[in-house]
């Protein structure tokens, strides 16, 4: 095995554009589910479903993928991410039926579920300064959300929904050549505990960690994904009064979205200089009011509350990660964060057919204010966190 160490910012920068790809191929039906729906015959409501065994498999995968990343190569599992989940997005555009339309969308979420177990232990290993890399990570992946908006919207208005999967699949699988040629696999040092000149609690705290961040990840990673998958249909119809040109309402969305990727940025940065609390709960204590009000809303002031609750659904993703990055030892990592996502991921699955139910229900309202009460989980586990006490290196 090659023991050469890879030069820590090409890992880097591979790991940003795989968080970018992993984000945007997720959401990319999401987009585009509102085009394919009438040529399949079938509602909004109808359709969306097909998805979640995609969403789910995004989160259950990570405990599997996580693994595999420790005890195998998490370098060579990202060689599978960049190379499976392209060839999984073309399938999507080569789908025929709602049946083989699920399968490829299985497929997507199966792959995708590499990446964040695997990639953001990859990143935290060669992290030179742990919060504004996770924060600039999650800038990179929150571009995909929106570029993922924008991008689908021009191309199923242009050249048709089947493309809008076929492009970006191929331009993946190039860059996954590229991933497999410029990175090494290496063997990884051993190294007890966290970040060096990091943060500690007292053990009789930690279980308070663990409360605090299983609670927060469930109901945030649910918010999270039910309001991107939401967001494209909810402005297409709450925006009517603005415009209902598909490329354009793909552009407020990614415009919306700019907004969480400055907030992550900012965020991360912050989280080098401030303890997790004190950014923890000013986040939490504004989500829930933000999404219960933004159920009556349209037009300019409902693009203005989402850019809110953009701001604070990205952030306390950041939050999250820093969390794991802190208290977790380079040889566990991967699996910690496999944990972490698949909580997560597993709760933002069954989040699809939750926003499908409500609207059908009770349209985007219902839907808004569901997400507002389950945010009150957020807001006990940011008291429930304890106070840290920095130590030196």
């Amino acid at each position: 095995m090659d023991q050469l160490r890879n030069e820590p910012r090409t890992v880097i920068a591979y790991i940003n554009i795989a968080h970018f790809i992993d984000h945007y191929a997720m959401l990319v039906f999401a987009a585009a589910v509102i085009v394919i729906a009438p040529v399949f015959g079938m509602s909004y409501g109808e359709l969306l479903p097909y998805a979640t065994p995609g969403f789910v498999a995004f989160g259950a995968g990570a405990l599997v993928t996580g693994w595999l990343g420790d005890r195998w190569s998490r370098r060579h599992m990202m060689v599978v991410f960049f190379l499976g989940i392209g060839a999984a997005m073309m399938a999507v555009g080569l789908t025929q039926t709602p049946l083989q339309l699920g399968i490829a969308l299985l497929a997507v979420g199966l792959f995708a579920a590499i990446y964040h177990p695997v990639g953001t232990a990859m990143l935290v290993a060669h992290a030179e300064k742990l919060g504004r890399e996770v924060g600039i990570n999650g800038v990179w992946g929150n571009l995909g959300v929106a570029s993922s908006a924008l991008i689908t919207g021009i191309v199923c208005q242009y050249l048709g929904w089947r493309w809008a999967f076929l492009l970006p699949g191929l331009a993946t699988i190039v860059i996954g050549i590229m991933f497999a040629i410029s990175v090494r696999h290496e063997v990884r040092a051993v190294r007890k505990g966290g970040q060096p000149g990091s943060v500690r609690v007292s053990k009789d705290a930690m279980w308070r960690v663990i409360v605090a961040l299983v609670i927060t990840i469930i109901a945030s990673s649910t918010t999270f994904n039910a309001f991107t998958v939401a967001m494209p249909k909810l402005f297409a119809e709450r925006l009517s009064g603005i415009t209902v040109n598909a490329a354009l309402l793909g552009v407020i969305v990614a415009g919306t979205y700019v907004f969480g990727a400055l907030a992550q940025y900012v965020i991360g940065h912050l989280l080098d200089k401030h303890s997790l609390k004190t950014l923890f709960l000013p986040l939490a204590f504004t989500l829930a009011p933000l999404l219960y009000f933004s159920a009556s809303l349209s037009g300019l002031p409902l693009i203005l509350i989402c850019i809110g609750i953009v701001i604070c659904i990205f952030g306390q993703v950041t939050v999250n990660d820093a969390m794991i990055g802190k208290y977790t030892s380079d040889e566990w990592r991967a699996r910690a964060y496999s944990v972490r996502y698949f909580l997560g991921f597993t709760a933002a699955g069954v989040s699809v057919g939750v926003v499908a139910s409500l609207h059908e229900r009770g349209g985007f309202g219902l839907m808004l204010q569901a997400l507002g009460a389950l945010c009150v989980l957020v807001i006990v586990g940011a008291i429930c966190f304890p106070q840290e006490q920095r130590v030196p290196a």
